[in-house]
């Protein structure tokens, strides 16, 4: 399983919020800003207000596995903050996964494959 980058510090997820353009929908809210890199680096941010720790840590962990499973769709070279929302908790994982991947289609990073018709 190859690991991804993370924001790790106030500093970088300050410098997406400042610098990025958002776009939310019921459960998440996505920033994203353009990095140096030709990698993405993910950040998830989930408050008190979502729940106690176990539901906030379950919340995480759907997102990031959203983010796993949709690397491959996403263009690179991005910072992306992705924070939960008090409606998402107790949703399954196909709820969070599609609002995840709704985000990223609005912000237009999503790599569309288009099927070419052999003559």
């Amino acid at each position: 399983m190859r690991m991804f980058r993370s924001l790790k510090n106030f500093k970088e997820f300050s410098n997406v919020y400042q610098n990025g353009t958002s776009f939310a929908n019921k459960y998440l809210v996505m920033y994203i800003c353009e990095n140096e890199w030709k990698e993405n680096r993910i950040g998830i941010s989930v408050s008190k207000k979502v729940g106690n720790s176990v539901i906030r840590h379950r919340l995480t962990r759907l997102i990031r596995e959203s983010y796993r499973l949709n690397e491959s769709n996403i263009l690179c070279g991005y910072d992306i903050v992705v924070v939960g929302r008090p409606n998402a908790k107790g949703h399954n994982f196909k709820e969070i996964e599609s609002a995840f991947m709704h985000l990223v289609r609005l912000h237009h990073i999503e790599i569309t494959h288009k099927k070419v018709e052999q003559i």
